[in-house]
Order: C-alpha cells, then sequence, then structure tokens
C-alpha cells in the first residue's frame, strides 16, 4: 500500500512540526527502528529495500502522530542517517536539519566510539537527544547493564524513562514501566495494554524513580518545582511531565527508552518526540551573515519573516536532473520565487575546496514536493520548519543556503570530514572516456566528501575518497548509474632526484655532416642544495670561452635535463649548478647547441655516487582515544614515521603529530580505523621532501630499468 494512504497532514504553522534524525552505527538496529517507526502510522507499509544505496543516505520520510495527553496533531519528518564512518558527511547534514536527535545503541554491542563521538558534538550545540536502547531480545542483553554503559559514554543527564516489562516465564521483553505516570504498557497481546502497575512492578519502579525524578526537576531549571520537591511536597505527575519536556529541550536531560525490533517501544518514542522534542521556531543555528559577512540574528520559525533556508543534501539523477533537500528555518520557500543562492565555505570555515567555489547567483526555484510517508506530494509552498525536495536547482549546491534577493544572508555549513583515501583509475575505452568527466562531475554534485584531482607530477586521475565502503559504492555508482567502466591502477608517488655530493660535469655536443655544424661545450660544477631551495643557476666562465649570449642557452639546457631526470626519469630538485668553462665555434656555435652541452653535462655528472632518490613526506596530524595511543604510535613506527609530538586533551583524546612518507598512507584511513576501533581521524599535509633509504630507492632504479 501506498504511504500516502498515512492521510497527508496539512503543516499551517512550524509549531506542527518536529524533526528528528536518528543517528547510531552500522548494526545498532537504527534503520529497523525508523521503520517501525513507519509502519506504526503507515498502513500497509513494507518497508525500504535494503543495498548499499540506501545505508550510505540520508533518508526522510514523514509521518502523522496525535497525542491523546497533547490533545494535538503533529507531524514528524524522520531523517534516518547513515551508520557508517564512510558517509559522515550525510550524517553531519542530517544533524543540521534535525532539531532533535534519537541515538540508538544496541544493548549486545554497547556503545561504540563512533556513537560517543557524534554525541559529543551535539553535545557541542546542546541539541536536544533522546537514547534508544534496540536488541533487547538478544543473547545476554542486559538493558540495565547498558544504561550504565550509555552513562559512561555519554555523562551525565542520561536515564532511563521506562523499564522494561519481562514476562514472568522465559523473561523476554514484552513491555515497559513508565517511571514517570507508573503506567505498564503491554504488548504481550499483539496490542498495546495500557494499565497501573502492579505491587512488584511498583517496588522495581520506585527503586529507579526518585533518582530520575531529581534529575529532571534539576535539569529542568525550574527553581519553584525544585524547592517544592526538596520541600518534600508531593508533585503532580503532570507538572513533573512539563519539567522533563523543558529539560529535555535546554539538551541537558537524555530520556533513555527501551525498543525491540518488533515495535514494543515504538509508542512511547513517538509521544516523547512529539511532546518533549522542540517545535523549528526554537532552533539555534550557528552564525547567519549577510552577504556581506556581517552577523544577523533573523527570528527563525517564522513563516512571515525573510527567508533563511538551507541545502541539506544534492541528487544528481541521470535523468531527472539535480533534486536539492532543503530544510527551511525562517520565511516561505514558493515555487517559481527568485531566490539568491550563497556558498561561502571557504570564507566561514577557512577550508576550501576546488569543486565547491564560493559563489553568490540567483536562481528560479523548481517544483517543490514535500514528503508524505516515504513518498511525496507536489506543494506551491512550504514554510519555515519543513524539510522539502527542490527541483533542478542548478546553481544551488549542498550545505548552500537560500535566501530573499534582497536580503541575502548566508547560514555557516556544517562541517565536512576530508577524503583521504585514494584511488586512481582511468577509462577502459574510449567511449567510457568521453562520459567518465561527466560522470565524475554528478559524483562531485550530490557528494561533497569527494574529491577529484588529476595530478599535475604523475598524470593519474585520482578520486579521494572516506573509506572501503565508500570508494566501493562510488565505483558502483559509476558502473550501474552512469555506464562507465573503469579500472584501477596502483597510486604513483611523485619521486624527485637531487644531487648528494659536489661533483663536476662536461658537456660535448659536436656534429659535423656538412654544411654548418653543431659545436658546444659546457662544464659544470654541480653541488647539492638545501632541502626545498630548488634550483640555482651561476656562471663563473672567464676569458669569454663561453660567448654571453649562449650562457642562457646552458642554462636552458640544464633546466629541460633536471625536468626529464637523470637516473631514473625522476625530476631533479635542489641544486646548484655553476658553469664554469667551455668552448665555442665562431660558425658552429648556436643556442640549440649549447642547450645540448648543458643537458649532456648535467647526464655526465650523475652516477650513483653523487644522485639519490627523494620521497615526499606528510606531516600526519592523528586524534585518537587515549587507549589506542600506544598501537598508532607503533604503527607510525613500522611506516617510518618520525613522531614529533604528542599531547592529551581533555576529553579522553590525544594528538600524535608526524613525519610519514607519502607512499605509507595510500590505505591509511583504512588501517587507522583498525588500529583505534573507529574512534581516530587524521589529517596529512606536504612537508617537503627527503631522502629515500637506499634500498627502497635500489628498487625503483630496477623496475625502471
Amino acid at each position: 500500500m501506498s504511504s500516502k494512504a498515512n492521510a497527508m497532514r496539512t503543516v499551517s504553522s512550524p509549531t506542527d512540526l518536529r524533526n528528528v534524525v536518528l543517528v547510531g552505527s552500522a548494526g545498532s538496529g537504527k534503520t529497523t527502528l525508523f521503520e517501525n517507526l513507519l509502519r506504526a502510522r503507515i498502513p500497509g507499509y513494507r518497508g525500504e529495500r535494503d543495498d548499499a544505496e540506501r545505508a550510505s543516505a540520508l533518508t526522510l520520510a514523514t509521518i502523522g502522530n496525535h497525542n491523546d495527553t497533547a490533545g494535538s496533531d503533529v507531524v514528524i519528518n524522520l531523517l534516518d542517517a547513515p551508520g557508517h564512518p564512510d558517509f559522515y558527511g550525510d550524517l553531519r547534514a542530517g544533524l543540521r536539519a534535525a532539531d532533535g536527535a534519537v541515538f540508538v545503541v544496541s544493548a549486545a554491542d554497547g556503545v561504540d566510539p563512533i556513537t560517543a563521538a557524534l554525541w559529543a558534538e551535539c553535545a557541542e550545540v546542546n541539541k536536544p537527544r533522546a537514547i534508544v536502547v534496540t536488541k533487547l531480545d538478544t543473547d545476554k542483553a542486559d538493558f540495565f547493564a547498558t544504561t550504565e554503559l550509555i552513562h559512561e559514554a555519554f555523562g551525565a543527564g542520561t536515564h532511563p524513562a521506562y523499564l522494561p516489562l519481562l514476562r514472568e516465564e522465559g523473561g523476554e521483553v514484552i513491555g515497559n514501566i513508565s517511571l514517570l505516570t507508573g503506567h505498564v504498557h503491554d504488548y504481550s497481546s499483539g496490542q498495546r495494554v495500557t494499565r497501573d502497575t502492579t505491587p512488584l512492578e511498583r517496588a522495581e519502579m520506585d527503586a529507579f524513580r526518585a533518582d530520575y525524578v531529581e534529575s529532571i526537576i534539576t535539569e529542568s531549571e525550574d527553581e519553584d518545582l525544585l524547592e517544592r520537591y526538596f520541600n518534600g511536597d508531593d508533585l503532580e505527575t503532570g507538572k513533573v511531565v512539563e519539567a522533563l519536556f523543558r529539560a529535555l529541550y535546554h539538551g541537558t536531560f537524555f530520556p533513555v527508552i527501551p525498543v525491540l525490533m518488533d515495535g514494543i517501544g515504538v509508542e512511547e518514542l513517538l509521544g516523547m518526540i512529539h511532546r518533549g522534542f522542540p517545535m523549528p521556531n526554537r532552533r539555534v543555528l550557528p552564525a547567519i551573515t549577510t552577504a556581506g559577512n556581517d552577523l544577523v540574528e533573523p527570528e527563525l520559525g517564522d513563516p512571515a519573516g525573510p527567508l533563511v533556508a538551507q541545502v541539506i543534501r544534492t541528487v544528481a539523477d541521470p535523468y531527472a536532473g539535480r533534486l536539492s533537500m532543503v530544510r527551511i528555518y525562517s520565511g516561505t520557500l514558493r515555487t517559481d520565487a527568485t531566490v539568491h543562492v550563497a556558498g561561502h565555505r571557504e570564507a566561514m570555515t577557512g577550508r576550501a575546496l576546488d569543486h565547491y567555489p564560493d559563489h553568490d547567483d540567483e536562481e528560479r526555484v523548481g517544483q517543490i514536493t514535500v514528503p508524505v510517508g516515504t513518498d511525496t506530494a507536489v506543494q506551491d509552498a512550504a514554510i519555515a520548519g519543513q524539510i522539502v525536495y527542490v527541483a533542478r536547482m542548478a546553481h544551488a549546491q549542498t550545505s548552500d543556503t537560500l535566501s530573499d534577493t534582497d536580503a541575502p544572508m548566508v547560514v555557516e555549513p556544517w562541517p565536512l570530514p576530508r577524503p583521504l583515501l585514494p584511488l586512481a583509475l582511468h577509462a577502459t575505452s574510449r567511449n567510457d572516456d568521453d562520459k567518465l568527466s561527466n560522470a565524475l562531475q554528478r559524483l562531485l554534485v550530490e557528494d561533497p566528501t569527494v574529491s577529484v584531482e588529476r595530478d599535475p607530477a604523475t598524470d593519474q586521475l585520482v578520486l579521494w575518497t572516506m573509506g572501503q565502503a565508500h570508494l566501493d559504492l562510488l565505483l558502483a555508482r559509476l558502473t550501474g548509474r552512469y555506464g562507465v567502466n573503469v579500472e584501477r591502477e596502483e597510486i604513483k608517488i611523485p619521486l624527485r632526484e637531487t644531487f648528494i655530493a659536489e661533483t663536476v660535469g662536461h658537456g660535448r655536443h659536436v656534429k659535423q655532416s656538412g654544411g654548418h655544424g653543431q659545436y658546444a661545450l659546457a662544464n659544470v660544477r654541480i653541488e647539492p642544495g638545501e632541502r626545498g631551495s630548488g634550483f640555482v643557476f651561476a656562471e663563473e666562465v672567464v676569458g669569454g670561452s663561453v660567448p654571453r649570449q649562449f650562457i642562457p642557452s646552458v642554462e636552458k639546457g640544464v633546466r629541460t635535463q633536471l625536468d626529464r631526470g637523470v637516473l631514473s626519469g625522476y625530476p631533479v630538485v635542489d641544486v646548484k649548478v655553476t658553469l664554469t668553462d667551455g668552448k665555442a665555434h665562431s660558425v658552429d656555435s648556436s643556442d640549440m647547441a649549447f642547450q645540448a652541452a648543458g643537458a649532456a653535462a648535467l647526464r655526465d655528472a650523475a652516477s650513483a655516487e653523487t644522485v639519490a632518490l627523494l620521497e615526499p613526506f606528510d606531516e600526519v596530524t592523528v586524534v585518537c582515544g587515549n587507549e589506542y595511543v600506544g598501537a598508532v604510535m607503533t604503527d607510525l613506527g613500522s611506516r617510518r614515521g618520525r613522531v614529533t609530538g604528542q599531547h592529551g586533551g581533555d576529553d579522553g583524546r590525544t594528538t600524535v603529530t608526524a613525519l610519514v612518507p607519502a607512499s605509507e598512507l595510500t590505505r591509511y584511513a583504512i588501517d587507522l580505523r583498525g588500529l583505534s576501533h573507529g574512534t581516530g581521524r587524521f589529517e596529512r599535509e606536504p612537508a617537503g621532501y627527503e631522502l629515500m633509504p637506499p634500498e627502497l630507492a635500489q628498487q625503483v632504479l630496477d623496475e625502471r630499468g
């Protein structure tokens, strides 16, 4: 049955909306929870496809929810963020689009380091959060042990809001007990049945309730309620519930809810989202500026206010064109209206992306569609708080801001991870080569965590990705979506040659074949330069042995030979060449002859004793959990790295800096993730060239003949 069977609810005010993102690692049960939430409100819903594309993308669906206690209906925009760390880009986009987050933790696996790191990101902006514990029906799963792990990983403010209700025989979870209301929600009959607690259930509840209520009142910042509590007054349940939702809104209190794969606990979670998660008009955004970079603070959540919206995700369909997922923070977005499109990532974050240059454009808004269940419906306009799709916006890119043309604004983009796993590739045929450039451009449009470059030193086409899963997905898209067949290549490292000892070279270019001949002799002295000094040319010719007009010719010939290399074909760097002597002929000497003599002199000076290979080094900055520092440093040493610094932070993480050969880093994005159990991240910046060990250099020379 179509999800439109879940009747489309009209959104007339931001107060009708709740925007929620589900966050959890792969295997946590997050996507199953997403589908159970949809199944609870969409009759006949059968689930989504389960494939790599679905797992890698930020997925949006909408459900309607009625709450008898609140006496209101709302529309809940559910965002299912990818759980794999390779797809952090879409995950962070989901965090920006949503006003609250539900963190999903598996009772079978506990809190993984990646989820803990994401929790810390949300804590920095006080985003309201709730926690769902899944997989309580697996062997050795323990709700209370898991809540202890959650408290250790996430810190203060986490507390069970419901306790699992266990069947007397067998011990399986059949429902839950509310610590606030004392109601039992029993699902054992196949329906949700609400009843009062038995004396035994009440005793179990009371063991947790006092701490729960005290935490709620403390974090709600309600001084009158706190005073009444400490005075021993009886507190109305309704007042405590209101305090719970205030504490949840402040981003300082985080209820924990047990939810099973068969849907037990879904209704309680929906009630928490409905009543406790913030409305869009309470949203706080990072910096918003005018086009001139002046800070502004527009009133968010007002449909009548100035337009402020942001592109959350972009899909580049080969047939339908671009489709942009847009979150509207303020104002109203209308079909056919002309809006200002601004992307100022470099100006606001200091990090430039070659394929996402800063820009300001004006563009007409295409067809607007709103999510209805898992389908969409065309709508002429969308108001503040809504998340919609806009078709065929040619200039709008992910994280760009849409605003009124007479009052342009820019919302600070969310941080993007840097792709650090390279793949060199080439098209398998001329036909594929003709299509490759356009296909890569489409990949860049829909995924800002991808980078493509043509390495000028090696002439390789290099695709930079986030990890193996990301790389595999992109290759599958090239073949399956765009019909481009490619082959992988081994990454070439741009080595260099340099002179390591002072030496001399004699260049002779003498030819006679009738008529004017060619005659030039050039003697040079070669001295090693400081690393990074480049090429220096000098002359010490006396007596006019080399005419002044031919000295530049010698230099040109030397430069040409430096570019070609003298032993292995790699360019020569960091050297000083001095022309000391030579000889010319009054008729047969020429510019070309002295160029050839200069090149020959350089080759004559080159030998295994005077020339060595240089390899590029990168300055690597690794951040990982303290418990993984030893493994990280040992691994860096095995890569011929030199640790240059180490310092710990207050967050249980340590930063290690090192100089590492670039050739040892091609798979480091994957290896570091394994070493640090997913907690590690790193950055790399070119740090110049250093001498390659002789045994490795000899291998290179042998391979190149």
